[in-house]
């Protein structure tokens, strides 16, 4: 029987987390979580509720009783199904302002730590590979070249919905990499020990096949 890794998928907006992570997790019959998600749906609902962005004390309330579901490709939160609604520039800045918040970030953590302790899941986001499971079985930090990571974004109407364009894009991403960067509690960071990849100019393919054999090799180790 194969043993079911923890598998931490880290990176700048725009790198292909998502992508590469999706691929993986059905490739090994893996749970794919995408923690991203979860503080958009949080950052959303906020917004909904009329709370402030940096109100830490009551943004933290809402993630502690929030029923939220990042899975399958699918985001609902309090029973609203916000998949679609979570990927707009807005969400995407009110996310940021509230990954910088420490409270916010304890809750969700907890949950991403509940959610991947079994194994068996292939976990994206900008911290897991340094605060959620830093003993991950295999770690990958995957980048591209700033332009690219902006031309793949431009290209994502689900993100940009055709409103911005190149220029427009690469700024907010440039914005979001600054303050993901240098947030205090779970800034973006490349583990000590994570593969690093740069995906500039790699077909997804090609990405997923480098890190299926980094997986393979995890898995004769293992056994």
């Amino acid at each position: 029987m194969k043993p079911s890794l923890i598998i931490a998928i880290d990176g700048p907006s725009g790198a292909g987390k998502g992508t590469l992570a999706r691929a993986l997790a059905a490739r090994l019959d893996y749970r794919h979580v995408d923690t991203g998600a979860m503080y958009r749906a949080v950052a959303w609902r906020a917004l909904q509720g009329g709370l402030s962005l940096d109100d830490d004390a009551a943004v933290r309330r809402l993630a502690e009783v929030a029923h939220l579901f990042v899975e399958g490709g699918r985001v609902t939160i309090d029973g609203h199904d916000v998949t679609s609604a979570i990927r707009t520039p807005e969400i995407d800045r009110a996310a940021a302002a509230v990954a910088r918040l420490g409270g916010v970030r304890e809750v969700l953590v907890g949950r991403q730590r509940r959610l991947g302790a079994a194994g068996g899941v292939v976990m994206e986001g900008r911290d897991i590979g340094t605060v959620v499971f830093p003993d991950a079985d295999l770690k990958i930090y995957l980048d591209a070249q700033p332009h690219e990571r902006a031309r793949r974004r431009a290209d994502d109407p689900a993100h940009t919905g055709g409103r911005i364009g190149l220029a427009g894009v690469q700024s907010d991403l440039e914005a979001r990499d600054q303050t993901d960067a240098t947030r205090v509690v779970g800034p973006l960071a490349v583990a000590p020990d994570a593969a690093y990849i740069d995906t500039t100019g790699l077909s997804v393919e090609a990405t997923v096949d480098w890190v299926m054999q980094l997986v393979e090799q995890k898995i004769k180790e293992a056994v």
